[in-house]
This record gives C-alpha cells, structure tokens and sequence, in this order.
C-alpha cells in the first residue's frame, strides 16, 4: 500500500493556511507542525490582526504544538512552512530542537539562511517542497497590494 502521509501531502495542509492568511490581507505563510503522520497544530500568519511582529506562522506553530505536547521540546515533530523561516523563527526552531523542518519556497531576500542563522544540529532540513505553488501565492500578494 502507497503512503499517502507524503511531504506534498502536507505541506498542501499548510498551503490551504497560507492561503486562509492571503484572505485575511496578512502575509500568506502558512505552518502545521506534524508527528506520527497527524497535525497537532496548524497556523499562519497573524501579524497584522495581533499588531505583533512575531505573529509569525511558525511561532503559532511552535506555541501550538509545544502545548498539545505539554512540553518545550518539539523531538520527533515536523514542521511544514510554506516559507523558508526567518532568522527569527529559526532561532525558535532551534530552541524547540523540532527534529524535521520541510518548507516550499526559498525567501531570498530576509530567509534564514540568507541571514545566517541556524537551525539545531540534528534537525533535518527539505527545501522546495511544492516550491511553485507557495512561491506563486506569495506573488500574488505583493502584486494585489501594488
């Protein structure tokens, strides 16, 4: 039997986020954060509905998933982001010790890597899952508020 729990599988549940923050005029970045093939929290962006510059995706999904889990540490958790982590939520990631991280697409201009931050050592790390759809969500924000 195929298994369907794939990383298009769920990174498709972060876009349909991403897309739910597009509606709401934040930036549309959407985060899940999964383990043993179940979502245990779901996020994007709520920086401008909160007046919060760290409202970010992955921050909701942190906090989210860090409370399901009763716990600091996100071992044996992936995080699904639509969009490379900033330096910031990076530096989250990194404390959360989040075992995978799988984002679609890259974030040239302020994405962590770009920045130099790091993510946690033993953290696993797969880049332009479903690129083109995320990236082209992201587009067409920019240009709709142009």
């Amino acid at each position: 039997m195929e298994n369907i729990f794939t990383d298009d599988y769920f990174m498709k549940k972060a876009l349909h986020e991403a897309e739910m923050a597009f509606e709401k005029g934040e930036i549309p970045v959407g985060a899940i954060v999964v383990v043993d093939n179940r979502v245990i929290a779901r996020s994007h962006n709520l920086t401008e509905l909160l007046n919060d510059v760290t409202a970010h995706a992955e921050m909701q999904s942190i906090t989210a998933a860090a409370n399901f889990l009763g716990g600091k540490y996100l071992k044996d958790c992936t995080l699904y982001v639509t969009l490379e982590p900033c330096q910031m939520c990076a530096g989250a990631l990194y404390w959360s010790q989040i075992s995978k991280v799988v984002y679609g697409a890259y974030d040239e201009h302020r994405g962590y890597r770009k920045m130099g931050a790091q993510l946690h050592p033993k953290t696993t790390v797969v880049t332009g899952v479903m690129e083109q759809e995320c990236g082209a969500l992201m587009k067409a924000f920019f240009q709709k508020r142009r």
